[in-house]
């Protein structure tokens, strides 16, 4: 059966197993990567005083381009806002806006470094099915860990009001701990191994609590690693998922040997 347009459009803006998709997508990662650039540069003073005016043309062609994908996307999809309210639409309309944004608003323009979440497409270009399953695997783990990381959490929470309200009671408001919620601060930073420097105690007693905070912090450090990684062994099932978008319900991830849309029925 011979394709529409809209079809033919369709598989080379939703699709990376063709090669038109690929090449569509290759160029429009290329593109974002010169706009941020071009964003990066504006920063820059004395670029901005010397090339204010190629950089501005420059990053109002990218725009343009950008609209005109948007609209391409809109069109060649059966259920538009199936797209214009998904993950990637929302993205792709937050990037586009912003430059237009500057008729109103000084200074709005430089939100165009939004663009670099699009940037996530890259998964889809470079077809990276065994990462794109392990990354599901990884939401699996993160969802069934959830609840023991969460009470961790709060027992840390608990042990950081513990030892800061301890140490207030030692160091006191001449060695910086002014207050119990700003020894909490210290400790919480002690504790995660940040480390500012910002207040040290003085006392013999309040170093040696504080050296045995920074070794807690390693262990705790830890412990929501070993909670994920146990959750995520026990994640067997392979997902073997590829690059194709129902264009009927714009759901993704189904699995390679797949023919039919798993969420809708509609043919790939």
């Amino acid at each position: 059966m011979k394709k529409n347009w809209k079809e033919k459009l369709y598989e080379v803006i939703y699709e990376a197993d063709t090669p038109a998709g690929k090449w569509f997508d290759i160029v429009l990662l290329f593109l974002i990567f010169i706009s941020i650039l071009v964003v990066m540069l504006e920063s820059v003073k004395s670029l901005d005083a010397q090339y204010h005016t190629e950089l501005l043309t420059c990053e109002w062609i990218i725009t343009i381009l950008f609209s005109i994908e948007y609209l391409l996307r809109i069109i060649c999809i059966k259920k538009p806002f199936k797209y214009i309210f998904s993950f990637y639409g929302i993205i792709d309309f937050f990037s586009t806006i912003p430059l237009y944004l500057s008729f109103f608003f000084v200074g709005s323009h430089v939100l165009v470094a939004f663009r670099a979440l699009r940037l996530l497409r890259v998964f889809r270009i470079l077809k990276l099915v065994r990462f794109l399953g392990e990354a599901s695997q990884l939401k699996e783990a993160l969802k069934a860990s959830r609840l023991k990381i969460t009470v961790f959490i709060y027992t840390v929470l608990i042990l950081s009001v513990i030892m800061g309200t301890l140490m207030y009671l030692i160091e006191g408001a001449e060695s910086g701990f002014t207050s119990i919620p700003r020894s909490i601060y210290w400790t919480i930073v002690t504790l995660t191994t940040v480390g500012y420097g910002d207040i040290a105690p003085a006392t013999n007693l309040g170093q040696f609590i504080a050296s045995l905070i920074m070794i807690l912090g390693y262990g705790i450090i830890a412990v929501p690693t070993g909670i994920v990684t146990v959750e995520f062994s026990k994640q067997a099932q392979k997902i073997n998922t590829n690059t194709q978008v129902c264009s009927n319900c714009h759901t993704n991830d189904h699995r390679d040997e797949a023919e039919f849309c798993y969420h809708c029925g509609e043919k790939l």
